[in-house]
């Protein structure tokens, strides 16, 4: 078919450029008509839609080709067709550019970023803002955001590395496609990034006083690949898993405040279950009488907390859960939740699951608190101590008392009261300007 002259007096549009010769910004346009509706670059046509011809259309179509084929990736050779096409006594150069299917396209120089993926706004190629990136990276690769295209290629696996070693799993590159964290192009997931050292996503930790969110004694943040956060949050709830000894006739006998089981499992679930297209951290909370863990995402469509209880399972993330299975930390499918119950055949109170629409959470009580000996096992800060040492000459105490003794604002006396009272370490006495406190 016969080359149109008359498509160049449209002049410039949604679908057309004009390059009056080859530069190195040609592939910006490639890219931006490859990301939105396709069009026709012109190489050899001014701006004002005169004909000025190329001088060696040869070597510039063959320029254009090598760009096409290594500055833009994923590959884009089947949606770009480049000829020559002579008009009068000049020849111009005719990139035919088609929409691709593996948006966004992007320079490879600049990876999977607003300053390397361009669109079409009218007549212009323009950065593409990270929301329209993201929407085309959900177009093309579906909802499930690990198997989504991450936008930080800059990814190092440090620890994961050597989480893999230890296990005597490989991974190398083809190891890294198989288990998804790249695709096939050798793009990272995102999946690759949450077991990058840059993973975005965080585990927070906080340790309280008493039994309410009142009076915090430690509070941390663990970042990181997942597997690290994995290790250093276990290993920071091990040192809360205290050891509690009672003697029976003459057997010392000894059970620590969580089954060890029931920790990890609560941890791993919260981990590999959790939905991370939000930005939320995980929150892990520990009182005296129990511990949180509170996941971002409900349960999966059609599953119920009666299908998990049975041992039913359908992972949200089923890669990220295939590597932890790869790894050894879980087995089947679906036992975590059980494996939680059974470690707590024995004792009284059982752990406790809530779901809504957007969060999951699993509350383990602390074995050796009971409701009506609480004050019998529950630790006291350095501060409480002091107050508790007060009964010591007298039989009651009010709120100034603890202020001039610790030397603390009214507020801080208020919270401790408060949080000995939630212990039943002392009691309340009167009301009002009259209250005063008395030790159990």
């Amino acid at each position: 078919m016969a080359f149109d002259v008359n498509k160049i007096e449209l002049g410039e549009s949604l679908t057309a450029e004009f390059k009056r010769e080859y530069t190195d910004d040609l592939k910006k346009t490639i890219v931006a008509f490859a990301n939105t509706a396709g069009g026709i670059l012109y190489v050899g046509v001014n701006d004002d839609k005169s004909i000025i011809g190329v001088k060696n259309p040869d070597d510039t179509m063959l320029q254009i080709t090598n760009t096409v084929r290594s500055a833009i990736k994923p590959d884009i050779t089947l949606f770009v067709d480049c000829k020559i096409e002579r008009i009068g006594k000049a020849s111009i150069i005719i990139v035919s550019v088609s929409k691709g299917t593996a948006c966004p396209y992007y320079l490879a120089g600049k990876g999977i970023r607003p300053e390397g993926i361009y669109v079409r706004q009218g007549a212009s190629s323009v950065p593409a803002a990270e929301t329209a990136i993201l929407n085309m990276i959900k177009e093309t690769d579906g909802e499930k955001y690990e198997e989504m295209r991450s936008l930080n290629q800059d990814l190092t696996f440090n620890n994961t590395k050597q989480f893999f070693e230890d296990e005597e799993v490989p991974f190398g590159n083809n190891q890294q496609k198989t288990l998804h964290l790249r695709t096939t192009y050798g793009i990272y997931t995102n999946l690759g990034l949450l077991l990058s050292d840059q993973s975005v996503h965080t585990i927070k930790l906080a340790v309280f006083e008493g039994l309410e969110k009142e009076v915090f004694k430690d509070r941390q943040e663990f970042s990181g690949s997942l597997l690290k956060q994995l290790k250093d949050v276990y290993d920071h709830l091990d040192v809360h898993n205290r050891i509690h000894a009672e003697v029976k006739g003459l057997i010392r006998q000894e059970q620590r405040n969580y089954p060890e089981e029931a920790l990890r499992e609560a941890l791993l679930n919260a981990l590999v279950h959790r939905d991370y297209a939000f930005s939320s951290s995980t929150l892990i909370s520990i009182f005296d009488d129990r511990i949180e863990f509170v996941s971002i995402g409900g349960l999966s469509k059609g599953v119920s907390i009666e299908d998990i209880m049975l041992g039913l399972s359908v992972p949200r993330n089923e890669n990220l859960a295939n590597v932890f299975y790869r790894l050894h930390l879980i087995e089947v499918y679906g036992t975590g939740i059980p494996k939680i119950m059974r470690s707590y055949a024995d004792s009284v109170k059982k752990p406790e699951l809530q779901v809504t629409s957007n969060a999951f959470k699993i509350t383990l009580p602390n074995r050796n608190v009971l409701n009506d000996k609480i004050n019998s096992v529950v630790s006291f800060s350095e501060s409480e101590e002091k107050i508790i040492a007060l009964f010591n000459n007298k039989n009651e105490i009010v709120r100034k008392d603890v202020e001039s003794a610790l030397s603390i604002s009214q507020a801080m006396a208020v919270r401790l009261l408060r949080g000995l009272t939630n212990k039943k370490a002392i009691l309340v006495i009167g009301s009002g300007k009259n209250i005063r406190y008395r030790k159990v």
